[in-house]
């Protein structure tokens, strides 16, 4: 990445530390961070977006979808990412270890959030 490119919108700046472990490409990738994140990842990264993430979405829903930008990417990437962290901090809680255990038997192949725009 070059000086004149950004990581993410300036705005999300403080989700940049989240990028390289959470911005996965696919939704089966974004569950095998979850299934491979402990629980102190998942909380830092719940914690640092759980207050930005209806202002991305809100951010991302006024550009068109076909013109975003890779840092627009992958701040979506980021949002998808927190739904699966989301069910993990809210609802699993210290339940998650167990969770994770079934899994592996009900893998994701595909979600329309894969599809190409």
């Amino acid at each position: 990445m070059n000086a004149t490119e950004r990581l993410l919108p300036a705005d999300f700046a403080a989700l940049a530390p989240f990028v390289e472990f959470w911005a996965a490409d696919t939704a089966a990738a974004r569950a095998h961070c979850r299934d491979i994140s402990d629980e102190a990842g998942r909380a830092a990264f719940y914690n640092a977006a759980v207050d930005l993430v209806p202002q991305a979405l809100a951010w991302l829903d006024a550009r068109p979808l076909n013109g975003w930008d890779e840092s627009e990417q992958r701040l979506m990437k980021l949002v998808l990412s927190f739904a699966h962290v989301a069910l993990a901090v809210e609802l699993h809680r210290e339940e998650e270890p167990q969770h994770a255990r079934n899994r592996p038997y009900m893998r994701i192949t595909r979600a329309p959030a894969d599809c190409e725009r």
